[in-house]
């Protein structure tokens, strides 16, 4: 029976991408928004809308007006730091330089590679690192509490890589592994061979499900009263997922070679320190003294 059964599965014929009938975007006569900056769009939008729902709980680290502060320059930092992050990553050459640096071959007005974000390529791990940098300037100028304004701005950033992930399978970018399982889809812009819809996966692990537990523990425990909790929680997670998700990724071509080399993608060992540093945090969160439950900053 199981020998038919993994006949029948391996016989299956694949998911065509092509047959879904995704466009790029929504076009609107001079223009085209395309479903990736819609995502980044949507999900600053929704982190912006549901800190300030936050901020009106008991335990607020941080009053409106701070929050307006923080999420422009958040969104700069996204921005910025995705992009100089896949630039630094995710593009190096022959030379050792990356290409994204020294590529001046596109159309139109803008030619330089590294400020032509509308073709793609935005690091997760680099769009942290300047979100960080952006919470850190804001937490000093205005005196506040770091670490608990990482764990109120924690809480929305999955649904911004759940609807990036999803904008990427749109795009019909950012494909697996070649596979047999039922579920293997053909990606024109990879070749003729199935592959995992990785981009799914991800958007289960790093965006839904982390999204629900983030949640989950801001509304329903205590959790924002524990100073580096949500955020310890969120790096793990966020961490975990992205380790386990690369087993599934296809590694960017030109760091293929990297990654049968040493084991793991660049991905993975990227994450490597996050995962630590998550795990680190939790522990330290649990065992401090929950702050009072009235805690909270002036408006």
């Amino acid at each position: 029976m199981l020998s038919l059964l993994a006949a029948s599965t391996a016989a299956a014929d694949p998911i065509y991408w092509t047959d879904l009938g995704f466009t790029p975007g929504i076009e609107l006569g001079f223009f085209t928004l395309r479903f990736y900056s819609l995502a980044y769009l949507i999900g600053v939008i929704f982190a912006y809308w549901h800190t300030s729902v936050m901020l009106r709980q008991p335990g607020a680290p941080m009053a409106q007006r701070h929050a307006d502060d923080l999420f422009f320059y958040c969104t700069l930092g996204v921005i910025f730091g995705g992009r100089l992050g896949y630039a630094l990553f995710y593009t190096g050459g022959a030379t050792g330089i990356p290409s994204a640096f020294t590529d001046f071959s596109g159309d139109g007005f803008i030619s330089w590679k590294l400020l032509r974000l509308w073709d793609g390529g935005m690091s997760f791990h680099g769009g942290l690192a300047g979100v960080t940098l952006a919470m850190a300037f804001v937490a000093w100028r205005d005196k506040l509490n770091f670490i608990r304004v990482v764990d109120y701005v924690a809480v929305g950033v999955p649904m911004g890589m759940l609807l990036g992930r999803l904008a990427n399978f749109v795009n019909g970018e950012l494909w697996g592994r070649v596979t047999d399982v039922p579920w293997a889809m053909v990606f024109p812009t990879a070749d003729d061979l199935p592959r995992h819809p990785s981009q799914l996966y991800q958007a289960g692990l790093e965006g839904l499900a982390l999204l629900v537990i983030m949640l989950a523990l801001f509304w329903f425990t205590r959790a924002r009263y524990r100073p580096g909790l949500l955020a310890g929680v969120f790096t793990l997670g966020m961490g975990i997922a992205r380790f386990v998700n690369e087993f599934f990724r296809e590694p960017d071509q030109q760091l293929a070679d990297f990654a049968a080399r040493t084991g793991l993608s660049m991905g993975q060992w990227l994450t490597i320190p996050l995962i630590l540093t998550g795990l680190i945090v939790v522990l330290f969160a649990l065992r401090k003294k929950p702050l009072a439950a009235g805690t909270t900053v002036p408006a």
